[in-house]
């Protein structure tokens, strides 16, 4: 018998009033900056307070731990790409998608080598069971936005699609985060990237029109 899945891990509440709003706001970018400065290890909610320049208390009224905290910073770089990804289906389904993909990864694969964070924040929701189920929710948020925008390409393949798309978001994923480490060359891993999945689509487009 299989363990039960972790539950996600999100804030004790959110902020309803402005003034709130503008502290929630400040201990998260406090976060993310000491994140990407010291690493997961070494960051702590009592350094996070202090940077935000917020009472211990005020970060505890809506953080239970520092994982909570990796867990917002990583919802929030999701809800980024989930608008990205609304415009990229607007103009589907087009001839141009080829296109369209590697404009989309382009607009990624810059956000993964000009904001140190975004690693930072994803190797952060790797570290414990309950971070891992709240990527893997965040994650399969963009995979149901992919899976719409794969049905025309795949029109035959309902049941399946939803499997590709979480294995797409996740390949992604992991190959920007390879593509920025030391000693890797963040543009071809990029283009490996881009062949990789229009490949993959291209097989599928190829399959539906047999």
């Amino acid at each position: 018998m299989s363990a039960p899945l972790a539950e996600p891990l999100v804030p004790r509440k959110r902020p309803t009033q402005e003034r709130s709003k503008k502290k929630f706001s400040a201990m998260l970018a406090a976060a993310r900056d000491l994140l990407t400065e010291v690493g997961f290890e070494s960051l702590t909610c009592e350094e996070i307070a202090s940077r935000a320049e917020v009472p211990i208390g005020t970060l505890y009224q809506y953080f239970a731990n520092k994982y909570v905290i990796v867990c917002e910073l990583d919802r929030q770089d999701t809800v980024g790409v989930r608008e990205e990804l609304a415009a990229f289906a607007s103009e589907i389904p087009s001839l141009e998608w080829p296109h369209l993909l590697e404009k989309f990864l382009d607009h990624l694969a810059a956000l993964w080598r000009d904001d140190p964070s975004r690693r930072a924040v994803w190797l952060a929701v790797q570290s414990t069971p309950a971070t891992r189920a709240t990527a893997s929710e965040n994650e399969r948020v963009l995979a149901d936005q992919v899976a719409k925008i794969l049905a025309p390409l795949t029109p035959t393949q309902r049941t399946r699609r939803e499997m590709m798309s979480q294995v797409l978001v996740h390949t992604a994923y992991s190959v920007l985060s390879f593509s920025v480490q030391d000693g890797h060359d963040h543009d071809q891993s990029v283009a490996e990237l881009k062949r990789m999945l229009a490949g993959y689509l291209l097989l599928e487009e190829t399959t539906a029109e047999d």
